[in-house]
């Protein structure tokens, strides 16, 4: 899920007393709460705060939701043992209202020695497809609507483009803060023990350091990382606005306001934890919508295709129906919704090689500097086209997608206005117009399709080799294994260009020049 951004807003609005999350401690609220949301109002209203204690976090175990720091092997086992001796999540669901359910919490060694297990949902039974594993009532999910406590102001939050993800990130935090006390306390000390890692026991791509993202050079997904963390500093330089929109959920922390408790980093990570287990439920109220779900992901695996998703029941709880037989043991799989590789690193940590919704785009754009670039920009348009046109190139659909390329590439190649509707609306491998064009087009697309296989600091070759090896870092494992899906569908993508070149009627005929060629990235 990408990240959204908080705009400026003006409101008035009212709302009754509310019960905070914490179960039953009743949170006083004035009947009518007016803020404006500006610079000079945050001002002032940071001064009036000084008064509260100090506790600007460090990035320690007690302060966030994960820890970006390693520990030695004894220390990993040491926090193990301290997990294992305090309430478990699950007894501390059944105590707080979870009914019978057919899963158990397993054990799964981290591929790092340093860093504590994994945790997975298994069957504690055989399984048939349309059995209910479990169904956690709606007194054990996180979602806007409870932690904010009036459906209208969750709306407002999201209408007014403030993520989700930021407003669940920022209420764990200062829960985390109470400890103990906090009634979540069992959730978020799960939290903390997955730390953010997905399957593969690996965090996502936006915690990485800069040299670990070195792994994924050549990949398109580096600079959406880049892009990702700009707009998570985005949403902490506005976190200050929940505090003051939501006023009646932060009155219960005798804590300073967001940026001032929290540094960028502690709430990254946080930020980063959450998105790693929250779940998008379907057919409920917008302020329901991303939940998180104890028992939900990270605990349970993520699979492309799996067709089981945690769904909303009409009495709130939010249950999972499997798909598939399970015996007693097997670890449980969701659907993890129709996302590429490139989503499921940055989100969960994690690639599913076997991922039929995995794909790269390739983008097209006619050249500017073509004096017949208004003209072409027309025809374009009039045949559902844009000037700059992105393809998707699906797995295990490169042809189709490099035939489906082949009349806007065209379009680029003509000079003569009579041809310009005849060759982008042609279809087949061939174009009637110019064998020597159509050479050129192909030439073209090859060439990109070799750069592009060229920006990678390795070989498909090189890719298994490196797989092959046991002793390898789990983050460059991943990033590897995510080199590996893209360079395949190139190669297949190069593939079916070479072999379009090969069906052309006259090889010997040189490609025609193409100053004004268009541009692809």
């Amino acid at each position: 899920m990408d990240v959204a951004y908080l705009q400026q807003t003006k409101c008035v609005f009212s709302f009754n007393p509310i019960y905070s999350s914490t179960h039953n401690r009743p949170v006083s609220v004035p009947s009518k709460v007016a803020f404006i949301n500006s610079r000079d109002y945050q001002h002032n209203a940071r001064r009036s705060f000084r008064w509260r204690s100090r506790n600007m976090c460090l990035a320690s175990s007690s302060d966030t939701l994960v820890s970006g720091k390693s520990s030695s092997p004894t220390v990993a086992s040491k926090k193990d043992k301290e997990f294992e001796e305090e309430e478990d999540l699950k007894s501390w669901m059944h105590k707080n209202g979870l009914p019978p359910c057919k899963v158990v919490l397993k054990d799964r060694q981290a591929y790092d020695s340093r860093h504590p297990s994994i945790h997975y949902v298994a069957a504690s039974e055989d399984l048939q497809a349309g059995d209910i594993a479990f169904s956690v009532p709606s007194s054990l999910i996180v979602t806007l609507e409870r932690v904010l406590g009036n459906e209208t102001v969750a709306e407002l939050l999201t209408t007014n483009k403030l993520s989700e993800l930021a407003c669940l990130a920022l209420y764990l935090m200062y829960e985390k803060k109470q400890g103990k006390e906090s009634f979540w306390y069992p959730y978020i000390k799960e939290l903390d023990r997955q730390r953010g890692r997905g399957q593969l026991a690996v965090e996502s791509p936006l915690l990485w350091s800069e040299s670990e993202l070195n792994y994924l050079t050549g990949s398109p997904i580096k600079a959406e990382v880049v892009e990702r963390a700009e707009g998570i500093r985005k949403e902490y330089n506005e976190l200050d606005t929940v505090w003051f929109m939501a006023g009646s959920l932060f009155q219960q922390y005798p804590f300073d306001i967001p940026t001032e408790a929290f540094s960028f980093e502690i709430f990254k990570q946080a930020f980063v934890a959450v998105q790693s287990c929250v779940v998008h439920l379907q057919k409920v109220s917008l302020a329901r919508r991303f939940a998180l779900v104890p028992l939900g992901p990270p605990l349970l695996g993520y699979r492309s295709n799996c067709k089981a998703m945690l769904t909303a029941a009409e009495d709130g709880a939010v249950q999972l129906v499997v798909d598939r037989p399970y015996i007693a043991g097997q670890s449980i799989v969701v659907w993890c919704g129709p996302q590429p590789n490139s989503k499921l690193l940055i989100n969960y940590g994690f690639v599913d090689e076997d991922n039929t919704y995995d794909r790269l785009m390739v983008e097209a754009a006619l050249n500017t500097e073509d004096p017949q670039y208004q003209e072409k920009r027309l025809v374009a348009q009039r045949n559902g086209k844009l000037t700059i046109q992105t393809f998707q190139v699906n797995v295990g659909k490169e042809r189709e997608t490099v035939l489906d390329m082949l009349p806007y590439m065209r379009l680029g190649y003509v000079s003569d206005p009579s041809e310009m509707q005849s060759v982008i609306s042609s279809q087949g491998p061939v174009c009637p117009v110019s064998p020597c064009m159509e050479h050129a087009v192909l030439n073209q697309l090859a060439t990109y399709f070799r750069e592009r296989l060229s920006g990678y600091p390795t070989t498909l070759s090189e890719d298994e080799a490196l797989l092959g090896e046991c002793d390898i870092d789990p983050r460059k494992r991943v990033a590897t294994q995510l080199l590996r899906c893209e360079k395949r569908i190139l190669n297949k993508c190069l593939e079916a260009t070479v072999d379009l070149i090969n069906e052309l009627p006259d090889l010997s005929q040189s490609p025609c020049p193409a100053p004004y060629a268009p541009l692809l990235r």
